[in-house]
């Protein structure tokens, strides 16, 4: 229902004063004070009785109708149920001041009353509907956006525990290497690979942190990767001074430095090279290009994980570019 307190104490004695007056059902000169102000009570009362009456008309007749049925329809049975009661009710207790009044009975204004009181009626039947309709569809586009951010938040926490399998995957072969050729490394691995996982967890159900804090991460990532591949690997990055206001989704980086090292052949003569820089709207990613002669084991998740995230936080996608001589993923700038 509308909120119409103040439409109440404004308009219910306006109009139990103005419409007798208008209607010509009460001459002024003949009454005395007291007399007057008994009429005055009894239209005002006629007036609360209509408008009370009217409200609880329209309230039942809504629930007759589907949210989605045709408003005309519903408005013209409103209005036609509405005016009827509002012409009884005039009528009645326009009656009921003749059997008192000075004037003595008059068709004239006993019609001129009752016409009246449907027009008020009427006018405020089409405002209480409008009103009733506009804050409706506020609602229905308020649930509609509240909908919207909760089907964005379980496609974003789908997305994010596809990371899951996708980081154990990598991390399960490269700790089956280590097993098998320098178990004190594979210890060493181990205790980092908890630290790496460790941030995963309390990053895992956030949309975005800090470039900071990814940085810090990929640090720690790229230590486990050069126990693995020694020095067969480089990193490095050239991001000025302004990195510290970008937001990224977690683990982006890692998602694209693990790809770059699996599709990637690499050797100590010819190491893989993986940048990170910025511009003015992405950061970008990008490493050298030398692909592996047999075909690579590997789930698709990383990537195309990426690119939802980013269309669901910020509404763009990443930008893949993929020349003979470097691969380079851009990121847009989140800030």
């Amino acid at each position: 229902m509308v909120k119409d307190a103040h439409l109440r104490i404004i308009f219910i004695p306006l109009l139990g004063i103005g419409l007798p007056f208008i209607s010509g059902i009460i001459n002024y000169d003949r009454y005395s004070f007291p007399e007057l102000l008994v009429a005055n009570i009894l239209f005002i009362t006629t007036s609360l009785a209509i408008w009370v009456g009217c409200n609880w008309i329209h309230s039942k007749i809504r629930l007759l109708y589907a949210p989605l049925s045709n408003p005309f329809s519903k408005l013209a049975m409103v209005s036609f149920v509405s005016a009827i009661y509002g012409a009884c009710v005039g009528c009645l207790s326009t009656l009921i001041w003749m059997q008192f009044s000075k004037d003595g009975f008059s068709w004239e204004g006993l019609w001129k009353f009752t016409i009246l009181c449907v027009l008020a009626v009427l006018l405020f039947t089409l405002l209480y509907e409008i009103l009733y309709l506009t804050k409706e569809r506020e609602m229905d586009s308020q649930m509609v956006r509240q909908l919207d951010q909760e089907r964005s938040k379980a496609r974003l926490q789908a997305l994010s525990t596809e990371l899951d399998p996708h980081f154990i995957f990598n991390s399960l072969n490269a700790m089956n290497h280590l097993i098998l050729n320098n178990p004190i490394q594979a210890h060493e691995f181990n205790n980092r690979l908890a630290q790496v996982y460790k941030y995963i967890l309390i990053n895992r159900a956030r949309e975005l942190i800090s470039l900071e804090d990814e940085l810090e991460f990929i640090e720690s990532y790229f230590f486990l990767l050069q126990i693995r591949h020694d020095d067969k690997l480089q990193l490095r990055s050239d991001l000025g001074d302004n990195y510290k206001q970008i937001k990224i989704p977690p683990c982006a980086l890692q998602i694209l430095m693990e790809n770059a090292i699996k599709h990637n052949e690499f050797s100590d003569s010819q190491p893989l090279e993986i940048r990170i820089d910025m511009n003015g709207q992405y950061l970008k990613v990008s490493n050298n290009i030398k692909p592996k002669p047999y075909s690579v084991n590997s789930t698709g998740i990383g990537l195309k994980n990426l690119s939802s995230r980013y269309k669901i936080i910020c509404q763009k996608d990443i930008v893949i570019e993929n020349n003979r001589e470097n691969f380079t993923v851009k990121l847009p700038l989140i800030k």
